[in-house]
């Protein structure tokens, strides 16, 4: 249920001539009647979210081998792309530096390594390298791997790092003593990842979720050679989550308990860790706020009589409202989505007409300037800012056809320094592509942004393959990146096709609060009327149209499937949340209470009758649906995986065409799929082929 920053496109390979093998997996129906404010229904699939049955696992099992052996005509489109996308990447790639204190920290990978090496160098770039960690090392031959939160005490002595070996996001902390080499004795197991090292470098904050819900409730402070961790506090309602952060000043820690749309925050000095919390602002109906200090004063950035937030600012000795002064004034055109604050200088990110804009700010003048991006359709973001006392600035910069590229901006004069434009190997050529904002018209007259490109020498025939892709829930904005995995879309013909439907933020809040609770069937019938207007203007046509969406996006796949089949010609449903209603009634299933806030909860008959009229599961029905793909993990800890092996199972018995219908499940991975930077781009590579096939592309 829960976002992921951007899915890799995930695709899988098929061709035109696409049908059903003969032989399909068919679990056993074992019908268990749902009821609740008078109405039943009945889920024949109930027990596959029995995760230690072997049953389950045997009809997961058989799913796979039937995707395998449906898929196996074209492993060789498979091995080209995928050689073709591991051709891209540089193997032995740095990030890059970036400056804390006396030292430039930056990750590196070497040739035929998955996973990266933390390094440092002390005074300067061209000192000697100390090798800090290798996860190479680390990871050996595991199936799956991920460290997180690597970070390094503040005298730089003692690096702490988290250790999932699942994917279900559980975490243990190890420390790692830089100057012996060797593993401290202390280690915290079952975390969030989300841990904050205090000034005196023997104390962490860290976070905890619930062993069932995995709801992040608890923060935890640890002292390094100490095993009894005190709770710093418990975050006592079900439908909040709990995490911690620490201001770029390393004056305080933040607590930040937060539903969708009230947050409460618990400030605590990182110089006194043992303290207790304080509470910043009781929380209050939607009401969301967020904080940070510039050592001298708190600033806020609050939604308090400003839908799309204003920022305040108020004395570290009164954080009561009626302290708060005014620092940027609410804007009805433009979100005030993130805000960084330097000794001198604060910059803002706000969202406008759908594009990230920033602006620097003098703490001491309030004179105002924004920074000039030049491009129609790009993103950029706040990169790793460290250093307090500074007037550099560091943020990232792409666009659909601009790699990701690292710049340094003095916050006082506007030099600008290009640090590190990530390389594409091979004969990658930007000006090869167009990228182009354009605006579809939702049938109640909205218009809804759309990201798209291809290849220069596109024709508006209706004959071009089209790739569209959304997100649209818990405000998050898509933003038009750069992938250098879609250029192997894009060299073949295809059109990359953003959607920035309501259930985001690109328009402003409003945009988000139009497509949440019972107003959540606008983020689906806007994805089908930019479908619509793609097809009107001449990009595509139904038989040349994909769709694709992950998680929540997924979500959207599922409803989109129901709502209009005849429009696509393929569709790609990853990790998705199908299962609306029985997912909604269970709060013992991870993380469920606390997206009441978005759904909104189905106990109260409203909302239920509201979801049961789009939950993915609860309509599908005999009619013809297109190809389908639907991904899931076994150890996801988002979107379970019986979600999606329910609604699968369910199409097959129910839809009357004979079009492709593939369950893929990773059995030994979680809701992001893969780790490795090779690793990921083998299901990239699989699924990138499943759009090109139905197309008849066979190299």
């Amino acid at each position: 249920m829960r976002k992921i920053a951007f899915l890799p496109l995930f695709l899988l390979i098929f061709v035109a001539c696409s049908k059903e093998p003969a032989t399909v997996p068919a679990p056993e129906k074992k019908p268990v009647t749902l009821e609740i404010h008078g109405d039943t229904r009945t889920d024949d699939y109930y027990w596959l979210r029995e995760r230690e049955n072997p049953e389950v696992i045997a009809y997961l099992e058989a799913e796979n081998a039937y995707m395998e052996k449906a898929l196996a005509p074209f492993k060789g489109l498979q091995s080209i792309l995928y050689d073709e996308m591991k051709a891209r990447i540089r193997q032995d790639e740095f990030s890059a530096p970036y400056k804390r204190g006396d030292y430039f920290y930056y990750y590196r990978y070497v040739e035929g390594g998955e996973y990266p090496i933390y390094a440092r160098k002390r005074g300067s770039m061209d000192a000697d390298e100390e090798l800090m960690l290798d996860v190479n090392k680390l990871a050996g031959d595991a199936d799956y791997f991920a460290v997180s939160g690597f970070s390094v005490s503040p005298d730089d002595r003692i690096a702490a790092y988290g250790v999932d070996d699942q994917g279900r996001r559980f975490y243990d902390i190890y420390f790692l003593d830089l100057e012996t080499g060797e593993l401290l004795a202390d280690r915290i197991d079952d975390t969030t990842a989300n841990f904050h090292w205090a000034n005196d470098s023997r104390t962490i904050l860290y976070g905890k979720q619930h062993p069932d819900t995995l709801r992040s409730y608890r923060v935890f402070r640890h002292t390094l050679g100490s095993g009894d961790d005190s709770l710093v506090y418990e975050e006592p309602d079900a439908t909040n989550y709990l995490s911690v952060s620490k201001s770029l000043s390393s004056e305080y820690f933040y607590l930040t308990s937060s539903q969708t749309l009230s947050t409460e925050v618990r400030y605590l000095s990182a110089n006194s860790p043992q303290n207790s919390a304080k509470v910043f602002l009781p929380r209050e109906s939607l009401h969301e706020y967020f904080v940070s200090d510039g050592a001298d004063r708190f600033y806020i950035l609050s939604n308090n009589n400003a839908t799309n937030f204003r920022l305040m600012e108020a004395p570290l000795g009164d954080t009561s409202k009626a302290s708060w002064n005014e620092v940027v004034a609410h804007r009805d055109n433009a979100l005030i989505e993130n805000f960084k604050v330097f000794r001198n200088y604060l910059v803002i990110t706000i969202v406008e007409n759908g594009l990230t804009q920033m602006e620097i700010i003098d703490r001491e003048t309030g004179a105002t300037k924004r920074i000039d991006f030049g491009e129609e359709v790009y993103t950029a973001y706040s990169d790793v800012n460290e250093e307090f006392d500074t007037e550099w600035f560091r943020y990232t910069y792409e666009s659909m056809t601009t790699p990701e590229s690292t710049y340094d901006i003095n916050l006082k004069s506007d030099e600008h320094k290009l640090i590190k434009e990530q390389p594409v190997e091979g004969d990658f050529d930007r000006s090869n592509y167009r990228t182009e904002r354009l605006f579809a018209t939702a049938r109640d007259g909205t218009r809804v942004p759309v990201s798209i490109v291809y290849r220069k020498g596109m024709e508006k025939n209706g004959r071009n393959p089209l790739l569209q892709y959304a997100y649209g829930s818990y405000g998050s904005s898509t933003d038009p990146s750069f992938s250098s995995d879609r250029l192997s879309l894009l060299d073949r013909g295809f059109i990359f096709a953003i959607a920035h439907i309501r259930g985001g933020s690109e328009m402003g809040r409003e945009w988000y609060y139009d497509g949440r609770q019972l107003n959540k069937k606008n983020t689906f019938t806007d994805f089908i009327d930019v479908s619509k207007y793609l097809i009107e203007q001449g990009y595509t046509s139904p038989d040349h149209l994909y769709a694709y969406g992950g998680s929540a996006g997924g979500l959207l796949m599922g409803a989109v499937l129901n709502m209009a089949p005849e429009l696509y010609n393929g569709v790609m449903a990853a990790v998705p949340f199908v299962d609306v209603i029985t997912t909604m009634l269970d709060a013992d299933i991870p993380l469920t209470s606390g997206e009441w806030d978005e759904w909104g909860n189905p106990n109260d008959r409203e909302y239920y009758d509201y979801m049961k009229s789009y939950s993915p599961y609860d309509n599908v029905r005999k009619m013809e649906y297109p190809n389908l793909l639907v991904t899931t993990g076994l150890h996801d800890s988002q979107v379970q995986y019986w979600e999606p092996a329910k609604w699968v199972a369910k199409l097959r018995e129910y839809k009357t065409d004979d079009n492709m219908l593939a369950l893929k499940t990773d059995m030994s991975a979680g809701h992001s799929g893969k780790t490795g930077r090779f690793r990921r781009i083998e299901d990239t590579s699989l699924y990138y082929a499943f759009f090109m096939g139905l197309e008849g592309i066979r190299e």
